[in-house]
């Protein structure tokens, strides 16, 4: 955190709006403008934003997405809030990513999106991705919690141009950060309108939205026509938000720096292999996982005892629900092996 970040928040603090004031709109309005799409929502969390897009994307009883097992409980559980069931197609070994080829073998006629995670803030294959939705007449919704700053084929992650929702989170581990907070962005307007009266209570004052009076009746009637919820974000959260926005290519590059640290000083070492990074993509590089040798799996949890003691940052592999285990063989092993290292900005990239 930086003094023009504080001066940023101390100025709406000693101003008339703390919230529902002309900062959200003024943060997501940047949000668009970096990322090139059409529309972008505000919520209170990466996991309110996650309900909001899957509520959007008319999510409810009985259907069901395909995910990855590779990420935090959020994008399950808000599938879940809505009555809708996660599947989980197995990922790559080398990315953590998805495996797209394994999607359309879990397709079935109740599912209704697929929601691909970019692991670590390397981007899925989309172009594929995108290609298989279409196929099947599903939404894409990109869980880019990990990888806001990243990149596929030269295009900034959440453009859209191959998903129709994508999904951020700014919680202070993330490349940039409101204290707490999410994002949808979007280029369908329709998606756009449904996620704004979500987070709002489902409710609207657009006159032209009401559906139950359409003669003139004043500034102060309004319509609950969802049941939605207070995802609302703050002021004081977005005024941090756009401060932290304008930096967030420095930010990302730093991360980026200290990876190829990191890279350059394991590589061809005995005990544990390093990430990748494809050709056709810029990671974000929200984590570093590395991925333990056979022979040292077994002393994931003494390995991971010491690291922490010796002040590391380090941290282990998530699996949305264990029951994927028996389905993601891959997923399974990589829950043994694999440990994240955070490549935070604050780190020295100097070899002591």
């Amino acid at each position: 955190m930086e003094e023009d970040d504080i001066e940023a928040v101390v100025d709406v603090l000693r101003s008339d709006y703390l919230t529902q004031g002309p900062r959200i709109r003024e943060f997501e309005d940047s949000l668009t403008s970096y990322c090139g799409t059409r529309f972008a929502v505000c919520f209170s969390s990466g996991t309110a934003a996650l309900h909001g897009a899957y509520f959007a994307a008319g999510l409810c009883n009985n259907d069901e997405i395909i995910t990855s097992p590779m990420t935090f409980i959020a994008t399950a559980n808000a599938a879940l809030f809505l009555g809708a069931r996660p599947i989980f197609a197995d990922i790559e070994p080398d990315t953590g990513n998805i495996d797209v080829d394994l999607i359309e073998p879990a397709i079935t006629k109740k599912t209704r999106a697929i929601v691909p995670v970019h692991f670590a803030g390397h981007p899925v294959e989309l172009e594929k991705a995108a290609k298989l939705a279409k196929k099947h007449g599903l939404i894409l919704i990109e869980d880019a919690c990990h990888a806001l700053g990243a990149q596929y084929r030269d295009i900034n992650i959440s453009n859209c141009k191959y998903s129709d929702m994508a999904v951020f989170s700014f919680h202070p581990v993330k490349a940039i950060t409101t204290g707490e907070g999410g994002a949808v962005l979007s280029n369908d307007e329709n998606f756009y309108k449904k996620l704004i009266t979500f987070r709002h209570h489902g409710v609207t004052k657009e006159c032209e939205a009401f559906q139950k009076r359409k003669e003139d009746c004043g500034k102060w009637y309004y319509e609950m026509q969802y049941l939605g919820y207070n995802y609302r974000l703050s002021d004081i959260h977005c005024a941090l938000g756009i401060s932290q926005l304008k930096k967030l290519d420095k930010f990302v590059q730093k991360r980026r720096e200290i990876a190829d640290k990191y890279s350059s000083a394991f590589k061809c070492n005995d005990f544990f292999d390093i990430p990748v990074e494809r050709s056709y993509v810029k990671s974000a590089w929200h984590l570093y996982p590395i991925r333990l040798k056979d022979k040292f799996k077994s002393c994931k949890a003494e390995i991971f005892s010491e690291l922490r003691e010796r002040g590391s940052a380090a941290q282990s592999t998530r699996r949305s629900y264990k029951a994927s285990a028996a389905l993601c063989s891959s997923v399974s092993l990589a829950s043994k092996a694999i440990v994240l290292a955070a490549p935070f900005r604050n780190i020295t990239t100097e070899v002591p």
